[in-house]
């Protein structure tokens, strides 16, 4: 069979053709067209950041280490006074703070906590603690200098169920608001009482985020939401920052010597371990929140 060269050229032609489409037609491995990512860009990283440092940074206002210092970092106060208090290894990053029936006390202004500074906020810390059955603890209060109940504060109340109890601690934070009234918020009394597991080796992770714009008011354990009453309202049932103010961190007034305000004898002063205290001006968004957790974990 004699094949023509004009057949075989439009033969070539339109084997040439095919190629092409074909070609076109072939699945692209970045469709998008989107830069070049070197891997190693992420080695070690987690959700995206080095350090719980990478978190918000613009916002963070307060932040105890607790590593071979008990002073506040970011405006390099150290305590008043402080009792029973000694750092320890295993810490959340390097040292933590351990307190045997202790606190630490700052009995100062700070500028990060007055009045016009703190609308919205988040408080951040790790803990390790057990219920005991007889006292309430104060985690932390941004005190009010001659009064009992401070602008926030943060408590636990270990007096509700026995050292044996692991399972369920109750938190129970409160603030005060513009009118001069108390709101709080509490993982009790609802359908589903949430808690994380505690123990004096185990770290937990106790968020709490106030959003001065609607009022709301969460409880945050190891990434999970656990307060049963969030929204505390606006207008004069939003929170006030009131001056002068100090920091306490496990006690109140009453359990400092020479401070006593009231008779009030529910609390007693904290035996466990802080680290990683943390204060924003701002509320977190839960990414991040989840990222303060999940560094924490892993030590950074």
């Amino acid at each position: 069979m004699n094949i023509s060269t004009l057949n075989i050229k439009r033969l070539a032609f339109g084997i040439a053709i095919c190629a092409a489409i074909f070609s076109s037609c072939k699945k692209s491995d970045n469709p998008n067209n989107l830069p070049d990512v070197d891997p190693s860009a992420y080695e070690g990283k987690v959700d995206g950041y080095n350090s719980s440092d990478e978190i918000y940074p613009k916002n963070l206002v307060a932040y105890w280490s607790f590593d071979g210092t008990k002073n506040e970092l970011k405006s390099s106060s150290a305590p008043t006074s402080s009792s029973n208090d000694s750092f320890i290894p295993g810490g959340v990053k390097g040292q933590a703070l351990s307190l045997k029936e202790g606190y630490v006390y700052y009995g100062k202004q700070f500028d990060a906590v007055k009045t016009a500074a703190l609308k919205s906020f988040t408080i951040s810390e790790w803990v390790q603690i057990l219920n005991n059955g007889s006292k309430k603890t104060m985690l932390f209060q941004i005190a009010r200098p001659g009064m009992f109940n401070g602008s926030f504060d943060f408590i636990l109340e270990t007096n509700a169920n026995p050292a044996s109890n692991t399972d369920y601690i109750q938190i129970h934070p409160y603030f005060t608001t513009i009118g001069g009234g108390r709101q709080d918020n509490i993982n009790n009394f609802g359908a589903t009482n949430l808690s994380p597991k505690i123990g004096a080796n185990k770290w937990v992770h106790l968020l709490i985020t106030y959003d001065g714009a609607s009022g709301v008011f969460d409880i945050w354990a190891n990434t999970v939401k656990v307060g049963n009453y969030p929204n505390r309202g606006t207008g004069t049932s939003l929170f006030n920052s009131f001056e002068p103010s100090e920091i306490i961190m496990g006690a109140n007034y009453n359990l400092i010597p020479g401070k006593t305000v009231s008779t009030d004898t529910s609390f007693g002063a904290m035996t466990g371990s802080i680290d990683e205290v943390r204060i924003y001006n701002t509320v977190l968004p839960q990414a991040y929140i989840n990222a303060l957790y999940n560094l924490g974990l892993a030590g950074k």
